[in-house]
């Protein structure tokens, strides 16, 4: 399986598994997606954690942190889906299709 077909895999499981809808995402206009796929994109040595064990950056509560530690491949494809999520999030706030 190829990246992009990994992000869109990981796409598919956030939404349906995790609950995750477009009104859910439209509601988010402060750049939390982004910011959720730059936490999961960076590195696990690289990472900063306040001092709950929350990252650096990241825009929600900790039991919404679901690393992979052991997979940095999962970990870029939850970045990659939340990536696609902000873009589509974008284009409907712009009115477009």
């Amino acid at each position: 399986m190829n990246g992009l077909e990994r992000i869109a895999l990981e796409f598919g499981r956030q939404s349906k598994l995790a609950g995750r809808t477009i009104e859910q995402d439209d509601e988010l206009d402060n750049a939390e997606l982004a910011l959720a796929a730059t936490v999961y994109a960076t590195p696990p040595d690289r990472r900063m954690f306040d001092t709950f064990g929350i990252p650096q950056d990241w825009p929600w509560s900790l039991d919404q942190w679901s690393p992979s530690p052991n997979d940095r491949i999962e970990e870029l494809a939850k970045a990659g889906a939340l990536i696609a999520a902000e873009i589509d999030r974008i284009r409907r706030a712009r009115g477009e299709a």
